[in-house]
């Protein structure tokens, strides 16, 4: 009963990839959760993917209409804010 539970970094990250679209069911998000208990890699991953996903979705509106869409300002603070979220889980 306990292995239907417990799942591998391979799976999470999928059923992660899964939830973000809302195609994860309720106890794949149960396992999920209970894997991110014990592995803060993918943790990690899950919210650097949340993080870029977000960051696409809103840019990805305005670069239609531009060729070039995200400065050098804004490459160096994504950075930074990836920094801080592998800074949080380490």
């Amino acid at each position: 009963m306990a292995n239907k539970f417990f799942i591998s970094c391979d799976e999470a990250t999928t059923i992660c990839d899964k939830s973000q679209y809302k195609e994860a069911s309720f106890f794949e998000i149960i396992q999920l959760k209970l894997h991110f208990l014990f592995c803060k890699v993918c943790a990690l991953y899950s919210k650097q993917n949340n993080f870029l996903s977000k960051l696409y979705k809103s840019k990805a509106t305005n670069c239609k209409k531009q060729s070039i869409c995200i400065s050098a300002k804004e490459k160096e603070e994504i950075k930074k804010q990836l920094e801080h979220l592998k800074s949080e889980l380490s």
